[in-house]
């Protein structure tokens, strides 16, 4: 690669992001040179790999996530794209599993892309991060949650999403705080993030002071949960939180009301596609569950949803913004870096600070995790997931978290 000149740089330095809302509105000027994962040799499009659920129980989720890269790339693009080339997005169906999780990283690297940003389930993530990283290609995730995925990424995995003991730790405060459950229920399905966002809630359900008085799983793709239900009834809980998918989730909220069952059912981010709102209908009214912020509750994806709309005439799903943020944060390491390679383009995502994402500063610690990821609770009212509930800077106070 030509090494850049002082003008290369000066020109490299004018990247410009509308403040609070990460569009990038001018040219981004960076000389990109062929990578050793198999840049474009310094001109064509720069591919960036998307691997989502595209088929299976949890389509509707890739499917939204690929429709937000795309949106991001779009905008790259018509502001002139990184050094007058272009962004493509890559697309690989993992289908939630580790076998297509590891099938959809070869895939992507066989395409060339030069870094990853996307994922849903945690499972399909965790035999794909060691493939990335043979190859140096960091993987920016928007939605995978697992704490060990960064834990052991080597520096080379992002997130512009949180982790699930973070999750977990707001759940069981609101569970024990503004819910006032003392007698707490686990439900997962086994699945890397359900299982590890259940641990992280028993966890903190104990050291909040609540019990724990059922925690075990189920089986996916069930088509009647009510023996499960029965038994996590015998157990009298306050409070049942579920932690696996949305297609799980809306027969629990519907057979948990045909039952006539009175404990409350809560979830985790899993959990807020709107197709659980489908399956659930009236179930669904009050149902609870924590993710961050969506995209409707964020007033600097006004224009991200917009343009979400335009594109595909529907709604921005929850991890939509989160993907958009990972895309544009990856676009910006790349002009940052000079570099198609990498290795310069993970050194560059170390390095940034306070990237303006329209779900807020974007900062990654030693780890790849974002420093400031926010959870809060939101709740269906109105056949919708409304925002609800969020604990203030102390953490210690629990406010609207539609209006503070």
């Amino acid at each position: 690669m030509t090494p850049l000149t002082r003008r290369d740089r000066g020109r490299r330095s004018r990247l410009l992001s509308a403040a609070g809302a990460g569009l990038l509105l001018v040219p981004l000027a960076a000389a990109c040179g062929s990578g050793d994962s198999g840049g474009s040799g310094g001109s064509g499009a720069i591919k960036i790999g998307v691997p989502a659920p595209l088929s299976g129980d949890s389509a509707s989720a890739g499917q939204d996530i690929l429709a937000a890269a795309k949106v991001a790339a779009d905008e790259v693009n018509k502001a002139g794209g990184v050094d007058g080339r272009k962004i493509e997005i890559v697309e690989a169906d993992d289908q939630c599993s580790a076998q297509q999780g590891a099938q959809a990283a070869q895939k992507l690297l066989n395409s060339k892309v030069v870094a990853v940003a996307g994922g849903y389930c945690s499972g399909a993530a965790v035999p794909a991060i060691p493939i990335y990283g043979r190859r140096s290609v960091p993987f920016v995730m928007d939605a995978s949650t697992n704490p060990s995925l960064t834990d052991t990424g080597k520096g080379k995995v992002f997130r512009t999403c949180g982790r699930d003991d973070n999750q977990g730790l707001v759940a069981a405060k609101f569970m024990t705080g503004p819910l006032g459950a003392k007698r707490i229920a686990l439900l997962h399905d086994n699945t890397t993030y359900a299982k590890g966002l259940a641990d992280a809630a028993a966890k903190s359900v104990k050291q909040a002071g609540g019990q724990v008085v059922y925690e075990d799983a189920l089986q996916p793709g069930q088509s009647d949960y009510s023996p499960v239900l029965t038994k996590v009834a015998s157990t009298k809980p306050d409070v049942l939180y579920f932690t696996g998918y949305f297609a799980e989730a809306g027969l629990l909220m519907k057979q948990r009301k045909s039952l006539g069952l009175k404990f409350t059912l809560m979830g985790g981010d899993a959990t807020t596609d709107s197709t659980v709102l489908k399956t659930a209908g009236s179930a669904a009214d009050g149902y609870i569950a924590t993710t961050a912020p969506l995209a409707k509750d964020l007033p600097a994806a006004a224009k991200f949803v917009s343009a979400y709309k335009a594109a595909n005439n529907a709604d921005p799903g929850p991890f939509s913004v989160y993907e958009y943020d990972a895309v544009k944060v990856v676009a910006k390491a790349i002009d940052d870096a000079g570099s198609t390679k990498g290795a310069a383009i993970t050194g560059a995502l170390h390095k940034i600070k306070d990237f303006p994402g329209i779900t807020g500063p974007i900062t990654f610690d030693d780890k790849g995790d974002r420093t400031d990821p926010l959870y809060i609770t939101v709740q269906v009212k109105d056949g919708a997931f409304t925002a609800y509930k969020k604990l203030d800077k102390s953490g210690a106070t629990w406010v609207d978290a539609k209006t503070s």
